[in-house]
């Protein structure tokens, strides 16, 4: 099939012509229309995808040109979000940007909260008590299970399965309840400070966990039942969008998007911070299982399959915690001095986050506030990737793709 004539940026809103190939053979068709070569030729369309489209996951615009129901190329406009949140970094306070991570990943704010404080605490040289450690690992996998629970729920209504929706929220206010119980909000949280976290653990916070666990885990069995191997959604999802694991590299792409595609990069083994290099957990990649590897379906999997690991995390920390009456190691965090200075430097650390790797890159000068406050956001790198696993597929694909990625704007437009 050639395209003429060919687009360009100046041509970007015209239509073109779509020369079919000849046919064979001298014979009229129906209603006299000859077959040794095709007279009908067929236009290009350029169709917007979005930004009020629901399966482009909020303010993304996508422009799609189609010849018919193929897509040719698509087209990411970013920009419909943006809140120069990297500039405000470098104009207050180390303690006052804390709240604005959580609007980066506000699926994940205490994952985010948690990137931020871990670049700050290394610029600075802060150490942690051992339980502080604990409450992180313990947060930061609850909320990795509640951000993989709404791209559970939303990838299913992506393609048009409402029940897995309704469920994934249901058991999502259980781990909001526990958010809730920490510190007193259920989406942006700002329960992480530098040092520590603002407030220990209630009481009976532990049991109200294993409470969750028992009820949860039985759940994901279901979950597997009621989409991961339903006969449609996997139509949908095996053989589209598929990422090779060249592809992966090039574009650096991380977090399940990556995994997906069979390359087990996780920042909790490769890189390890905290206390997962004394953690038993396993990094779930994609196998091919029904389909091509790299797939939609095998990224959906490897979210499903983290969920699991992510209970095993908490059931071994939970038993592991120390007491908060056992020392120096039972504190919740470090006192640091209110006007908080770092001395001069730079640092840059990475985090995974439950959409792949986050980074802050920190500039200090001596004074109170960052001299240059830059994120490496998981989601505008594997969002890159949407031009090359959108091409030559079907419109009605799209939705599964850009789902499959786990978009969130905050991270794209910062």
């Amino acid at each position: 099939m050639t395209t003429t004539p060919t687009p360009t940026a100046e041509t970007t809103e015209q239509s073109y012509v779509i020369q079919r190939p000849e046919f064979g053979g001298g014979a009229k068709g129906p209603g006299g229309f000859s077959t040794d070569q095709a007279d009908v030729a067929t236009e290009e369309m350029l169709v917007n995808m979005g930004p009020q489209h629901p399966s482009t996951h909020g303010v993304l615009r996508i422009v799609l040109r189609t010849d018919g129901e193929l897509v040719l190329e698509a087209v990411p406009h970013i920009g419909y979000l943006h809140r120069c949140a990297e500039k405000i970094g470098e104009n207050v306070a180390y303690y006052q940007y804390i709240p604005y991570t959580d609007r980066m990943d506000y699926l994940a704010g205490m994952n985010e909260n948690w990137a931020y404080c871990r670049a700050v605490e290394e610029l600075a040289g802060i150490e942690l008590p051992r339980r502080a450690e604990f409450i992180r690992v313990i947060i930061c996998e609850l909320n990795r299970v509640a951000s993989h629970l709404v791209s559970f729920g939303t990838y299913g209504l992506d393609l048009g399965a409402f029940t897995p929706f309704l469920y994934a929220f249901r058991e999502r206010e259980y781990i909001l309840d526990l958010f809730e119980m920490v510190c007193g909000a259920r989406l942006t949280y700002s329960y992480f400070t530098i040092g520590g976290s603002t407030h220990d653990l209630p009481d009976g916070y532990l049991d109200k966990v294993i409470e969750f666990l028992d009820y949860f885990e039985p759940k994901l069995d279901e979950y597997r039942d009621l989409l991961t191997y339903n006969q449609i959604f996997v139509k949908r999802t095996a053989n589209v969008g598929v990422i090779s694991k060249e592809v992966a590299i090039g574009y650096a792409l991380t977090g399940p998007v990556i995994r997906g595609s069979g390359i087990p990069y996780d920042l909790r083994r490769d890189k390890p911070y905290s206390l997962y290099p004394e953690l038993d957990f396993d990094v779930v990649v994609g196998e091919g299982e029904v389909g091509t590897l790299g797939d939609c379906w095998d990224r959906y999997i490897v979210r499903m399959k983290e969920m699991k690991q992510s209970c095993k995390i908490l059931r071994e920390c939970i038993a592991k915690i120390p007491s908060a009456d056992s020392g120096e190691q039972g504190g919740y965090r470090v006192k640091l001095p209110r006007n908080f200075k770092p001395e001069a430097g730079e640092v840059y650390v990475e985090t995974e986050n439950p959409r792949g790797v986050l980074g802050f890159y920190l500039e200090s000068q001596g004074g109170p506030m960052p001299y240059r406050c830059k994120a490496r956001a998981a989601t505008f790198c594997n969002l890159s990737v949407t031009g090359e696993i959108c091409r030559e597929v079907l419109l009605a694909d799209v939705p599964a793709i850009i789902g499959s990625i786990d978009v969130v704007m905050g991270q794209v437009d910062r």
